[in-house]
């Protein structure tokens, strides 16, 4: 249980939280919701002792293991397993350790390390962080690469992994489903569900929020309310207190003024003094209700298109790649990653791209922008095409020490300043924000410019590759409501379901060099991920690894395979069943308690080693039996 009583929290002089009374019991699952700016990183912070209170009490236990994502990943050479086994320091210290044992042929030692491991369910340690890997989208073929060859958003998939790997009490979990594609955000709220410790989760994701949590946090003004239920039951009750509050203020008002009238009236007269002197005292003692401050809502805007042609641009037999390396390497050496695409797009057209990272979504859409150049077939565009094109790199372009008015003038020398004004104003840049450097600029506010820029543009396609990493759940509202009433044609890649459900009426996956229409909605392509999971791998929580490397792979699922592949996967499980066996007489022979005579030692010994030798064989052979499977 974790407790905090007439708690507060500043920031420098900022007083981000006061009167904090929130008591959060072990197992619930919390999402901490409010605006940008709000403290809710900075309460992380302090539960996880990298900042103090001031003021108020905060009571936890005292030997609660609490697991968090780490901001930054060295560029180490350790292998991208390592690096997530690294997660649970006990397992892996116990693993360094047997190694250690084993090259000095110290074989009572090792014996002892096998017990350590055995109590810390460690022998499948290796199994369980390659299905954490697999989960976030790993392939099995990237496991035993370095962690420093990895780009910063895989970065953040291994330090994710790694906090989920580590045996916690209180997991922390601050943006997690950014750098995510859909597939990971759906695999990571399944592995939540079953955490079985307490979680305080922060995320803009509401459909991330609904399927997880079962209490919300929200934090409002420096104060603090927990709710029950997930984020759509928090709206509903906010907005009912809401309602309330203001119903109360309103009745307080006319009581208010009504006592005011009598007082004013008849302070003066003898006959009514002593009433009116009651009356004053009456006023005091009401209860003040603060009115309902309406936050300002945010509104932004796509306007219309110059020009909307019905036909806005299409792709034919195109093959879809880079001139470097990455996938398939082509004769004149570069690189296919997606063949014999056939795209159309019309106005009012609304496509969604569905798929895992690295499998051609943003190779898609910038063959798509033209920004790279196809590798064979047609790329036609209607000769008044005017594209919008929203990408992680849009943002990171923005120029240092310029400020919004500043970026309008680089697109649009000859307009006015009030032009300007009235359109930043439109996305939530007012008064002097619109002259301010966007070196001070929140990853939100970045993002919102970037889309500021291109609305001015007025295009009449929009293709957007995770337009809300950053953004806050009022912002996200405010574009989806823009995007809905936008009359061009839409090509959107988010792990956002609520944006991309509000949004998209069409859907295409991108997977395993080609792109194919799926017929279904989003809870469609949810539950055929889930079913594709439980039946084609073993990286789902649920399942042992041992069990489903025992299982016999299913003669028509074999011959939809290639057959060497088969044999090989056959060959696997029938070895894998002989090591089960032979562990389990082994474990039985140690749990033996004479075994453990002075006279025993020699056999104690001799039982160990088998004992390290058949883990570690298990081990290489589920991995492999992963990869071919």
């Amino acid at each position: 249980m974790i407790s905090f009583r007439d708690f507060a929290l500043r920031r420098g002089t900022r007083l981000l939280l006061s009167r904090v009374d929130v008591t959060v019991h072990a197992g619930w699952r919390v999402g901490v919701v409010g605006r940008n700016g709000c403290g809710k990183s900075s309460l992380f912070a302090v539960l996880k002792g990298e900042l103090e209170g001031d003021g108020g009490e905060l009571d936890m236990p005292s030997r609660l293991r609490i697991a968090s994502v780490a901001q930054e990943t060295p560029a180490v050479p350790d292998s991208a397993l390592d690096f997530v086994l690294a997660g649970d320091e006990e397992v892996a210290q116990a693993l360094r350790d047997e190694a250690d044992a084993m090259e000095r042929e110290d074989y009572e030692a090792v014996a002892l390390a096998h017990h350590r491991l055995s109590d810390l369910g460690g022998y499948d340690a290796r199994a369980r962080a390659g299905r954490l890997l697999h989960g976030l989208g790993f392939a099995p073929s990237t496991h035993e690469q370095a962690v420093s060859t990895f780009s910063g958003g895989w970065r953040v998939r291994l330090n994710l992994a790694r906090a989920l790997m580590m045996p916690s009490d209180l997991l922390l979990l601050d943006e997690p489903t950014n750098h995510l594609d859909l597939d990971a955000v759906l695999w990571l709220e399944q592995w939540l569900l079953k955490y079985s410790g307490t979680l305080l989760l922060i995320s803009h994701d509401r459909e991330f929020l609904d399927g997880v949590s079962t209490h919300i946090l929200h934090l409002d003004e420096g104060r603090a309310k927990l709710y029950v239920g997930d984020y759509t039951a928090f709206e509903r009750q906010r907005s009912e207190q809401l309602r309330q509050q203001q119903i109360a203020f309103e009745k307080e008002q006319v009581e208010r003024a009504h006592l005011q009238s009598f007082i004013d009236r008849f302070r003066a007269k003898a006959t009514k003094a002593r009433q009116a002197q009651s009356r004053i005292k009456r006023l005091e003692k009401l209860a003040g209700t603060e009115a309902v401050r309406a936050q300002r809502p945010i509104h932004i805007h796509f306007a219309e298109p110059d020009k909307l042609p019905t036909s806005l641009l299409s792709l034919r037999h195109a093959d879809c790649g880079y001139s470097s390396d990455s996938a398939t390497t082509t004769k004149d050496g570069g690189v296919t990653i997606l063949k014999q695409v056939g795209f159309a797009l019309e106005s009012g057209d609304r496509v969604a791209l569905l798929g895992p990272n690295g499998a051609g979504k943003s190779t898609l859409v910038k063959s798509l922008v033209g920004e790279l150049a196809l590798r064979a077939g047609d790329r036609n565009a209607h000769p008044d095409l005017r594209i919008g094109y929203f990408a992680q790199h849009t943002v990171e372009s923005l120029r240092e020490g310029a400020s919004p008015m500043d970026h309008l003038r680089d697109l649009a020398p000859d307009s006015g300043q009030q032009a300007f004004r009235d359109h930043l104003g439109r996305w939530d840049f007012p008064g002097d924000r619109a002259f301010e450097p966007v070196d001070g600029f929140s990853g939100g506010e970045r993002a919102r410019l970037a889309l500021a820029l291109i609305a001015w543009r007025r295009p009449n396609l929009l293709l957007l590759d995770e337009p809300t990493n950053h953004l806050d759940l009022d912002m996200r509202e405010a574009l989806a409501e823009a995007l809905s009433d936008f009359p061009g044609a839409i090509v959107l890649v988010s792990h956002d379901r609520h944006l991309v459900g509000l949004v998209c009426d069409t859907f295409w996956r991108v997977a395993q060099g080609k792109v194919e229409a799926f017929d279904g909605d989003l809870d469609a392509y949810a539950a055929w991920l889930r079913g594709r999971n439980s039946e084609t791998d073993s990286t789902g929580e649920s399942r042992k690894p041992s069990k489903v490397a025992a299982q016999t792979v299913k003669a028509e699922t074999r011959k939809a395979v290639d057959p060497a592949i088969a044999r090989r996967l056959k060959r696997i499980e029938t070895r894998l069943e002989e090591i089960r066996v032979a562990r389990e007489a082994v474990e039985q022979a140690l749990a033996d308690p004479n075994l453990y005579e002075q006279a025993g030692h020699e056999r104690l010994s001799e039982l160990g080693f088998q004992q390290a030798q058949l883990a570690r064989e298990q081990d290489e052979l589920e991995l492999a039996w992963l990869e071919l499977a």
